[in-house]
């Protein structure tokens, strides 16, 4: 029995392709095609993020080279830590951080439209109540009180008294970081 070449070709077909698995071929062709499309459009929608997102990156590093370019640590101010047993750092910088007290630039910032205009930042530490007592000081006011308190709750991460006075209700706390501008 000889083969023809068409005979091997409806064998072929008739392997791959009966009336069971036509269905199953269309839905690989589709699936095919819609992967095809999909790449095609997240490849096009990933250029043009990729480029935002490194606009915004460069703008960020611009603005954090610029500040510690234009102020210097023990020269135009000083941050100390103190009872480091009680509370860290990185739980302090979370309280300042939400009340908008890190950006050094805007700290040293004497304009009273665009800047905080502070001389000095003490922070204190309520243990029994976990809450971050934050006493600002701002340049030129003539006694040693603080001018505003920020009081913020660690443990549901919110402001919860802002503009008031030192409060004794938040006694007793525990200096834990102090922020001063050194130069005039």
């Amino acid at each position: 029995m000889d083969l023809t070449k068409r005979d091997v070709r409806e064998i072929i077909m008739s392997k791959y392709f009966n009336k069971k698995t036509v269905p199953y071929w269309i839905i690989a062709v589709l699936v095919i095609l819609i992967a095809i499309i999909l790449a095609v459009h997240f490849k096009a929608n990933s250029s043009s993020q990729t480029t935002t997102a490194t606009v915004k990156t460069s703008s960020s590093s611009e603005k954090a080279s610029s500040s510690t370019k234009k102020y210097v640590a023990g020269k135009d101010y000083k941050i100390t830590y103190s009872n480091t047993n009680l509370i860290d750092k990185a739980t302090i910088q979370k309280g300042l951080k939400a009340s908008y007290l890190t950006d050094i630039n805007d700290l040293m910032n004497t304009d009273q439209h665009t800047g905080s205009n502070m001389a000095k930042i003490e922070v204190y530490y309520n243990k029994d109540k976990n809450l971050l007592v934050e006493n600002l000081f701002k340049n030129g006011h003539s006694t040693n009180e603080a001018t505003t308190a920020v009081v913020y709750d660690l443990k549901n991460n919110q402001i919860v008294n802002s503009g008031v006075n030192y409060d004794t209700n938040y006694q007793p706390s525990w200096l834990v970081y102090t922020w001063e501008k050194l130069t005039k």
